[in-house]
This record gives C-alpha cells, structure tokens and sequence, in this order.
C-alpha cells in the first residue's frame, strides 16, 4: 500500500509541474497580446482576469480505460458567458455516461475552442469510483467592443471598417486580429499610393463593460509616393522611350498628368512581361530582364531602374506541320500566314495558333478550326529549333485527337423561364458534333434574353469518354420585370408617365390552374403598357405584344401594338376642350432571325396605320381635318454584342426604312395648287423615311473593363412629290431623348449638352439629322440585382431642313460625363453632364452647361 501511494503521490507531482508549465506558457502569452499593443489602462493585464486553476485536481487524459458517469459539470474562469449554453456547445451534459480513453475530452475541448472565445481551454476531473465531476477550465479572451480609426476623415473611417478591413463588433481579441488588420491598412494605402504609411494600435478597456476593450488604429499615410524616372540599361535597339512605351500600368513623370505613377507590384510586374512581350514580337526571343532594382529619390518619388539583355533578332528559315491529318499542311499554312524569311513574332503566331494568353474564343484560329469542327481536345504546340545565331526552325505539333459529339445538354437553376425556351434557344444540342463557335453564340443568345445574370453565364464542358462531351448551362435567374415611373418636360408642361413591362408572359397558361403567380410566365413573351397625362391637356396609352418564337417552332416573332394620344386646351378639370389633337395608330409585324451572311443577323417587317384629328390646332401645318398614314416599315439588323447592359465587344447595326405608298401618283390632284386646302393635301400622308445607325465596341484593357464605344447614326425623312412634304414622321434633335410627351409622329434623337430641340434648325423640327458619339465607359458593379457603369463622353450632331443642306461633316459638338444604373425592376437609369460647345439654331451664346436623365436602353 505504501508503494502504491508513494506512486500516486510522484504522479501528482508530474501533473501539478506539467499544469504549472501550461499555465506558465499560457500566462506569458495572455501577457504578451494585453501589452504588446496597449497602453494606458492595460499596461497591467487588466483586459482579462485571471483564472485560478486548482492544480490539485488531476488534469485528465484519456488512460484511464473505464466507463464513468459524470455527476457534476463545473465551469471555472467564465464570469461574461453563460454556462448552461457552454455546456451544451461543448457536448457536456451532466447524468451521461463516457468511455475513456476516447475522443470524448478532445472534442469538447476543440468545440470550445471553436468561437474563439477563449485563450486556454483545460478540462480535469475528480474521480470517485465510477462517477467523476468534470471540472473546466477556461481563459476568457477580451471582446472589441468599438473599432476607431483616427488619422482619417470619418467618411474614410467608416469605409475602412466597413468595406475594407469589414470588422465587427463583439470579435475577439489577439495578435492576429490586431497584426491582420495592420497589414490590410497598409496594403490599402500602398494601393493608394501611400507607400510609407505606419499604422500603431491603441488598445483601452471600455469605461461601461467589463472584459471589453476598444481598438483604435493611428494611422500616419505619409507623402504619396510616385514613380519619377524608369530607366533601362543594356538596350541598344530601342531607346528608353519606346520601351517605356511598352508599360500600361506603371509610368514616370511626364506632361501627361493623367497617367498612373503609382507603382503596385502586381501592375509592374505585369508590365515587365509587356517589355518582354514586346522585345519577343519584333524578334528578340531571348531578350530577358537581368535586373531592375527601386529605389526612393526623395520621400515622395520612386527611380526604377532596368537592366535588360536583348540578345539577337531572329528570324523564320523554315516552318513544318507535324501531325495533321484533318486539314493539309497548305490549308494550316495559308490560315497561318507566317512565311519563311519573317522576323520572329511570338505574340502574333500564338495569336494565330489560338494557344496561350493570346488564345480569343471569338477569333479565327487554328485552333479555333480544329474546336469548331468537334476536336476539342486538339493541341497545338510550337516547337522553336534555333539553327544560328539569328534563325531558327518551326516545327507546330498538331494533337488532333478524335472528334466530339454532343451526348447530353443539360441546363440548371431556371425556375421562371421553361426549359423548351431555353433549349430552343440553345444552338449546341446532342447528336452534334462539339463546335466552340456555336457555343459562345449559345452564351450571347442566353445573355440576350435578359433573364439571366450575365456574368455567371459559362458553360461546363465535361468529356465522358474519348468521342462524347456533355455541356451544362448553369443559370442564375434575376428579376427581367419592369415597373417605370418618370417624368418630363414637353411642350411648356410636365408630363409623367407609369408603365409597366412583363418580359416573361405566357399566353397559353392564361387559363392553367395555379399558373398566375402573380402572372402565367415562363415563355418569353413581352407585355408592356405605359400611359402619360399630365391631368387634363395631354393623355396618352399605349401596349404593345412580342412573342419571340411565334408558334414555338422557329424563331419568327410576332408584334402587335397600338396607341392613343390626345391633347387639347382644357388647362383644368372643369374645362371644355374647343381644340386638340388626336391620335391613334396600331402596327403589327413579324420578324425573322437568319443563318446568313451570319447568325447575327435579324429581318423584321412592320405594318402600320395612323389617323390624326385635328380642331383648331393652330400651332400646326394642318389645323383642322384628318390625316392617315398606311406605312411598311422594314429594319434590317447585325447585333453581336457580348450583353445588353454593359457590353464588352461586338457591335450593333441597323438600317431600317418605311414608306407609304406614293399616293399623290395617282390621285389625280394638283399639289403645286396653292389653293388647294389643308385637308386635300394631307389627308393621305405619303414618305419616306430612312435611318442607319451604328455601334461598336473595344475593350481597351486585359480585363476588358474599359471599353471604348463608338457611334454613328443619321436619318432622312424623304417625299415623292416636293408640294407635298409630308409635315409628320419628322426628327427633334438635341436633349436627354426623354421628353416624355411626343406627338406627330416625330422621333425624338438625344443629344447630351443642348436642351429639347436645341438643334432643330426651324419650328417643324428637322428633315434630316446625323450624330457622332464616343464614350469610354468602366464598370463600378456588375451585379444581377444592381449594375452601374460611368462613362466620359464626346458627341456630335445635328438637324437639317432638307437633304440638299445635310453633310456629315456640320455638327454641334459637346462633351461631358455620365452614370448608367441598371435595376432589374426599373430598368436602366442614368445621368449625364454635358457641355455644349456651340450655339443651338438661333442663338448666338454656346449652349454651355446641361444636365440629361436617362430612362431606358437607347440606340
């Protein structure tokens, strides 16, 4: 018995010195977060109170090899934290029974640890034969209560907390909290240009609640530093300045004040592969960077220096096709374009080749011919053979593989818009050969719907064997419905105007059951009715019906629409009109999409009839009587842009013309007859009207955030017969484009920096017009549930009264900037200013500073 308590004693001891190291370890690492940072208050480890182990209690382990009951839990060191909930996040419930040795200790421990609540967790015991009582130990870890900034502007502040660093209230403290956020800081900073930025901590116990501090970061941004000089060592074929030229992020003082001098790292080290990229594309493809070194001029100014090796320029002795069956070695070569003799370009021959970073999906290259034709797996690999000091040998290794057909196409996470709208949208389906083309004109397809957030629209092509590949569309439905509520300025009044647009009705579960939810959707048809008034002088209503796919067998849509429109001189509700002007018109057409030249094409072909009754209009060409118009209005148009909102690349193209027929051919009346009445001379009128628009689309950065757009546009409304010009269908130049009231037909052209009409050369608005636009535009969010762009704008235009006085080349210029928003339910909003630089027709001052709301795409 004494040898067995001798032992137990000697086994105390080992545990009380291994527990008094623990705590010993863990205490000077409690010290060290209270007062590695802090001042003031906890200087002397007043953050968070200490815990008073009961190092006579075993610490427990998992030897014992034993069932046990547990007749008691109990928490030591939790003073802020309710103890009933830690028992039960930790697993630990009193009355149940554990095995040891298990993992049942451990666990609970690491379920402790887990909300970080804590800086040391023990668990022992107190053993009496079969029951014991459970006996936890824990160091509580302060709580941040309050995150300050100082240093800063509070606007500065709130950004930092909240979308920079993105801290919270009620967090843990530790070092790693602390030295995280003292990083991210200075890394934000250093974005900013901000490159000696210091931030230090201060860290104080609230003065309200226990075991809670607040942290307050000083920071100290320094001077902005900049790039001074870049200069570069060792070229001899091009000078400093042309190889400066090669850097698109990272530039040295200049003239050019508007140029980034700051210097990123991942920006320069990015533009130092451009030199390289740029000494490989004029030959010299062992041209390397020795060295560059950066080094601080003064405070605020950086030199860098270069050390470059050129080496020799090379060029092509001979090319040869290795491993191509499908396509001759002739076909390859002339869709190649590389020839004997030429300098060494790499950029240009991957290009070409259609491998690396210059591969484009969109473009014409081999490889795109091989994945085109089925052989997706297709590889293209050039092998370079130096032969002297200036030559060398192109070997191009094709891998064809086998070619792919379709086995399965599946589409996922659509809940309002059916399935067989989808797929017949689809140009890739199973039993068809795999071809990339199709598949990306699949992605614009999808993209044009409008349901979909364009950004997450990429397929998932996954091979199942060595001849089939399945393709997935994963889709992410967002909010197509619109609901507008605007207004404008039209005519010396206020007009406003509600409408509503559903973009995803189906006629044919009108009467299904359980179907409107709130309406019967799912097939892609288009329902829009809007209305203006202004209370009693001007009422209008219109709707208008689209079914894309008329029929649901192929993709010929089906419009039908009409209007009614009246305006007279009842100012107020209790008035009589004694003059208006009415209106009413209704147009039905049918549109086609076609296979050639291109799948980007589309044909649409419009009939239409408008009747105009007027009394007393004086203010107008024809004041009393009644006019019609019987119209064919045909459009041809080439859409392939990338998206609708916020489009990258591609282009938009449209020419469109409606007539009537030539009535006075045939009538039999003297139109030269000056005593011919009003009435007889416009009861039928007769046009014709042209209009050809154009936009393109270029993205100036890797990334393709930057586009740069490009617009032209010009119209022309023509007669048969020059006595009788018809006085509707005609064009108001200048303005937002918005008015939000319109009658006689006339097609509203915005023009940002000149009000309404500004540009109109007489008061029956303009025969002719044309319009040059250029914008560069950069995304701020690209979201399904909120897109915003800003844009910078140059634009040009103007309105004629004849064809004989147009030219493209007489404009009123102005320049401004805008932002785009684009809410599912509203639709796109925007803002522009814009200045005007010449006078508007009959004004001698330049038009100067306007402001234009957007409502709407326009083009």
């Amino acid at each position: 018995m004494r040898n067995i308590a001798h032992i137990v004693t000697n086994l105390r001891i080992v545990i009380v010195a291994m527990a008094t190291m623990l705590l010993s370890a863990f205490n000077a690492e409690a010290q060290e977060v209270a007062t590695r940072y802090t001042v003031g208050d906890v200087a002397n480890n007043e953050i968070v109170d200490s815990v008073d182990f009961d190092l006579s209690l075993p610490v427990l382990t998992e030897g014992d090899g034993k069932m046990y009951y547990i007749r008691k839990i109990n928490m030591h060191g939790v003073k802020y934290l309710n103890h009933s909930i830690l028992k039960a996040s930790a697993g630990l419930q009193e009355g149940d029974s554990i095995y040891l040795p298990s993992k049942f200790i451990s666990n609970a421990m690491q379920r402790l640890w887990a909300p970080r609540y804590f800086s040391n967790v023990q668990i022992g015991a107190t053993i009496e034969g079969d029951s014991l009582d459970l006996e936890v130990f824990l160091k509580e870890r302060a709580r941040i209560l309050r995150w300050k900034i100082d240093g800063v502007s509070k606007s500065k502040e709130k950004d930092l907390i909240e979308e920079v660093l993105k801290l919270r209230r009620n967090t843990e403290l530790s070092d790693y909290v602390i030295d995280k956020n003292i990083k991210l800081i200075k890394e934000h900073y250093a974005e900013k240009g901000f490159r000696t930025c210091e931030v230090d901590v201060r860290i104080t116990n609230d003065s309200l609640y226990e075991q809670c501090v607040n942290v307050t970061f000083d920071v100290d941004r320094g001077p902005k530093v900049r790039v001074g000089v870049i200069n570069f060592e060792g070229n001899d074929a091009f000078d400093d300045k042309r190889l400066r030229r090669t850097f698109k992020k990272t530039h040295q003082k200049s003239i050019l004040f508007f140029q980034n001098r700051k210097l990123l790292p991942e920006e320069y080290d990015a533009d130092k592969e451009l030199l390289l990229d740029f000494y490989n594309s004029r030959g010299y493809r062992n041209a390397t960077i020795l060295s560059d070194s950066i080094y601080y001029i003064d405070d605020a100014t950086l030199g860098i220096d270069i050390k470059v090796s050129e080496g020799n320029k090379y060029y092509i002795r001979n090319i040869n096709w290795v491993g191509n069956s499908v396509y001759t070695t002739e076909q390859l070569s002339q869709m190649f374009g590389v020839q004997p003799g030429d300098v060494y370009d790499k950029k240009s021959m991957h290009k070409r080749l259609g491998i690396g970073k210059e591969m484009n999906p969109e473009e014409i290259s081999i490889s795109s011919l091989y994945n085109n034709n089925g052989y997706l797996l297709s590889q293209i690999e050039p092998a370079e053979i130096v032969v002297g000091p200036d030559s060398l040998d192109l070997e191009i290794r094709v891998f064809e593989g086998k070619p792919f057909t379709i086995n399965e196409v599946g589409i996922t996470g659509n809940v309002r818009v059916d399935d067989e709208v989808i797929r017949r949208e689809l140009y890739v389906r199973p039993g068809e050969l795999y071809n990339r083309a199709l598949l990306m004109q699949t992605m614009r397809t999808l993209m044009g719907m409008g349901h979909f957030d364009e950004q997450a629209i990429l397929p998932d092509v996954q091979p199942i064997s060595d001849e089939l590949v399945n393709i997935n569309w994963p889709l992410q439905e967002k909010a197509s419905d619109q609901f507008n509520i605007a207004g404008g300025w039209g005519s010396g009044t206020f007009v406003g105007s509600i409408g509503v647009t559903l973009n995803n009705l189906s006629i044919r579960n009108f009467f299904k059951k359980g179907a409107w939810r709130p309406y019967p959707s799912g097939q892609n048809q288009k329902l829009s009715i809007s209305g203006q008034t202004n209370g009693t002088y001007y009422k209008a209503l219109s709707l208008s019906f689209t079914d894309p796919w008329l029929g649901g067998r192929r993709p010929n849509s089906f419009t039908l629409s009409g209007y009614i429109s009246e305006q007279n001189n009842a100012y107020y509700i209790w008035q009589t009109a004694t003059m208006y002007y009415r209106s009413v018109g209704v147009f039905a057409g049918l549109g086609k999409r076609m296979q050639w030249p291109d799948p980007y094409f589309t044909f649409y072909g419009e009939l239409g009839y408008q009747h105009y009754g007027l009394k007393g209009w004086d203010s107008f060409i024809l004041s009393d009587g009644n006019a019609n118009t019987l119209s064919l209005k045909l459009v041809l148009q080439r859409s392939s842009v990338d998206a609708p909102f916020f489009s990258r690349s591609g282009s938009e193209f449209t020419l469109s013309v409606q007539a009537t027929p030539p009535f006075s051919l045939w009538d039999g009346k003297n139109y030269a007859d000056p005593a011919l009445s009003d009435q007889d001379r416009y009861r039928w009128i007769e046009f014709h009207k042209w209009l050809l628009k154009g936009r393109w689309y270029f993205p100036l950065t890797a990334n393709q955030n930057l586009v740069l757009m490009l617009g032209a546009e010009m119209g022309y409304l023509g007669h048969y017969n020059k006595d009788k010009v018809s006085p509707f269908e005609r064009f108001e130049i200048g303005g937002d484009g918005m008015t939000g009231y319109n009658i006689y037909g006339v097609d509203i052209i915005s023009l940002r920096g000149y009000e309404d009409g500004a540009l109109d050369p007489s008061d029956y608005y303009s025969v002719a017009y044309n319009k040059y636009t250029m914008e560069l535009r950069y995304p701020v969010i690209l979201k399904p549930n909120s897109s915003i762009y800003v844009l910078g704008f140059l634009e040009g235009g103007s309105g004629f009264n004849s064809w004989r006085e147009f030219s493209p080349f007489k404009i009123k210029r102005s320049a401004g900037v805008g932002v785009r928003l684009y809410l599912p339910v509203v639709g796109m909003l925007g803002i522009d200013w814009g200045y005007g630089f010449d006078p508007a027709f009959g004004k001698t001052k330049r038009s100067g500073s306007q402001f234009h709301f957007v409502l709407g795409q326009q083009f």
